[in-house]
């Protein structure tokens, strides 16, 4: 079954919008949907977007625990910008980038509402 996106919940929508767009960048992806409840992202090769919404319930938006979206990164070098721009703009380290025990190498972070993404690249072998 083919992804398509994943969307979060926000409970601030011009912070969450401020954080993705410095992630995307980073990613080379750029904002491709705008509404006054949702953003969205998408790269330009295709493939899986993501987005963040106002839940629609009304309701606060919450982080799924033990929930994580993973990003493949082209590079270690890029895994690093991914991780230092999540960083900058409101974001929380969940595990600086490195070599990871299962040969890839990852870093992990937060968004301002605390949902957990990942970047990651299998690292070139020498």
């Amino acid at each position: 079954m083919p992804v398509a996106h994943v969307t979060f919940g926000t409970t601030d929508l011009a912070a969450g919008g401020r954080f993705y767009d410095a992630v995307m960048d980073a990613f080379g992806g750029a904002r491709s949907m705008e509404t006054p409840i949702a953003i969205g992202w998408a790269f330009p090769e295709g493939g899986p977007s993501i987005g963040i919404c106002l839940p629609y319930d009304g309701q606060p938006a919450t982080q799924g625990n033990g929930t994580m979206f993973a990003l493949f990164a082209s590079d270690e070098d890029q895994v690093r910008r991914v991780h230092a721009a999540a960083l900058a703009n409101g974001g929380s380290c969940e595990g600086r980038p490195g070599l990871r025990p299962n040969g890839f190498y990852a870093a992990y972070y937060r968004d301002p509402d605390g949902n957990k993404l990942n970047a990651f690249c299998m690292p070139a072998v020498s």
